[in-house]
């Protein structure tokens, strides 16, 4: 084996979200004479990010001042709130928009667009940027310091074999690693293991959503009007909610979330999307127009007491990483904003950047005060939609200000087991909008993945899954996945698990979720995966 080429920064942040971008951003404003990197895993800027969105300006306002007179593609003021909550065959709308849900001021955006946009302005400053690289492994120096990262090998076949086009990946060393990878970050989980992270954390939970972007017949969206529910079709156990946003180009954006603390081992978050777009108030929307993309991502919910130490030797933690959406709200991109700049700010001060410190000053920065005042809310929903309403009706009126905290528990712990499971009523309805089922979803995700490559959700006992899996939980990876990867398979060998790695859509739903905790999702091939359009 040759030795690797290296390319050496300053900086060198992992992942070109609105984390990672607002931090480079920054740092360059602040210390221009610093080498900055940052490297992204899709095949180009935008192509992995999914998000409702709404976003708060105020960070985007402090970043860049003047963004208003070139904002992003996608970028419409919010005009009208509506928050319902839904039964099979009509609802009620609430007469005052819970104030963490009041978007006045606010605007509507593809997050993939902004991020896209964000690029040629870190570029502008001098910001190195690099689609198309996977961070595979982090680098250590003598002293088990963070040092970088390893870029992943291109062109391995599925035998770990060398194919003709073979590269071999280089080392990217860095002073400081900023890792902005999103919500379960294949890097970050590693080191928040080896470090210790979270030992005085709870861990950390997380929901998935679901989304897609239609094409309505002319003049039937209202541009800027924003729609949230619960209820219908979470039974009162489960937690979800829904969203619509209106865009401009007669375009709406509409998704669900389901959190992953589901006890139901047949729940399908997807189908749970699927029959929420067939409900009486939404369907007549939808009908007649198209789907121009779509998509999942996992999405922090843990919130303030499942938040990790921020800082390790050699690293730090930014954004969605770190676990910083604001549950309520609905909301994560301020949040990554904030701390991308609060984490440059840091290293900037210094005369030689270092992470140490960090922790603390992220700990006592708005950031975590927003948090904090709404850490009970989520885990409140863990007792029941009802319970969790007047959970959450207490703690916005005293502002987080109750004595106590909710504890949180690992996502996969709540999942039941069949002979104990409750099997709530699933009163679904037959539905006809697109997609037919979830493989025609993947077709509007555009992923792509290279078929003979390593697969890159590696199961580490796959006797489990038809052992135990299957005659405890009746292997609940063919429902939790959005876009069928997993499937049993019957052949003249007996059962086998069938993984459809080109279909993954890097929603880590997997990771999260498998009651076993066998299932480890590792970066594919760089520019591999899902090349979303305006999510």
């Amino acid at each position: 084996m040759s030795e690797r080429d290296v390319m050496e920064y300053d900086v060198v942040a992992v992942g070109a979200g609105p984390a990672g971008l607002s931090f480079a951003i920054r740092l360059k404003q602040l210390k221009p004479e610093l080498s900055v990197c940052v490297i992204e895993k899709s095949s180009t800027i935008g192509a992995h990010i999914l998000s409702g969105a709404v976003i708060e300006p105020g960070p985007l306002d402090d970043l860049l001042p003047g963004w208003r007179d070139n904002p992003p593609p996608v970028c419409v003021p919010a005009t009208d709130d509506e928050f319902w909550y839904l039964t099979k065959t009509g609802g009620s709308k609430f007469p005052v928009i819970p104030p963490g849900m009041s978007n006045h001021g606010n605007f509507i955006v593809s997050l993939g667009a902004m991020c896209a946009w964000l690029a040629p302005q870190a570029e502008a400053l001098g910001v190195e940027i690099y689609p198309g690289f996977a961070a595979a492994e982090p680098l250590f120096d003598e002293a088990g310091a963070v040092c970088g990262v390893r870029i992943g090998d291109m062109g391995v076949a599925k035998d770990g074999s060398h194919k003709a086009g073979y590269t071999q990946g280089i080392d990217i060393r860095a002073k400081v690693t900023v890792l902005a990878e999103g919500a379960r970050g294949h890097l970050t989980k590693q080191l928040i293991r080896k470090f210790g992270l979270d030992a005085e954390s709870d861990p950390q939970n997380y929901s998935i959503g679901i989304k897609e972007l239609w094409q309505l017949p002319a003049g039937r969206a209202q541009p800027g009007k924003i729609f949230h529910s619960f209820g219908w079709p979470a039974d009162s156990k489960t937690y979800g909610g829904s969203f619509i946003y209106h865009l401009d180009k007669d375009r709406v954006a509409i998704g669900y979330v389901s959190g992953l603390d589901y006890r139901d081992p047949d729940y399908k978050p997807y189908e749970a999307f699927q029959q929420f777009k067939h409900h009486p108030m939404v369907k007549p929307l939808l009908e007649g127009g198209e789907i121009l993309s779509a998509g999942a991502r996992a999405i922090v919910t843990g919130g303030w007491q499942s938040l990790p130490k921020v800082e390790m030797p050699g690293a730090l933690l930014i954004g969605d990483t770190a676990g910083l959406l604001n549950v309520p709200k609905v909301k994560g991109t301020h949040q990554a904003i904030r701390s991308g700049m609060l984490a440059a700010e840091h290293l900037a001060g210094q005369e030689a950047p270092a992470p140490a410190g960090f922790d603390a000053r992220l700990r006592a920065s708005p950031v975590m005060a927003e948090l904090r005042k709404v850490r009970n809310i989520k885990p409140g929903f863990k007792k029941g939609l009802w319970f969790g309403l007047l959970n959450s009706a207490w703690e916005t009126a005293t502002a987080g200000l109750s004595p106590w905290t909710w504890r949180c528990r690992p996502d996969w712990s709540s999942l039941q087991k069949l002979d104990e499971a409750e099997k709530p009523l699933r009163d679904y309805v037959d539905r006809t909008l697109a997609p037919r089922d979830r493989l025609a979803g993947v077709y509007f995700a555009a992923t792509e993945h290279d078929e003979d490559q390593p697969v890159h959700l590696q199961i580490t006992d796959p006797d489990v899954c038809i052992s135990r899996c299957a005659e405890e939980y009746g292997n609940p990876c063919q429902r939790f996945c959005p876009a069928g990867v997993y499937e049993i398979v019957e052949d003249d060998k007996g059962k086998r698990l069938q993984i459809n790695a080109a279909n993954c859509v890097h929603c880590k739903t997997c990771d999260i979720k498998d009651p076993y905790q066998i299932i480890n999702w590792v970066t594919p091939e760089g520019g591999a995966g899902p090349n979303y359009q305006n999510l």
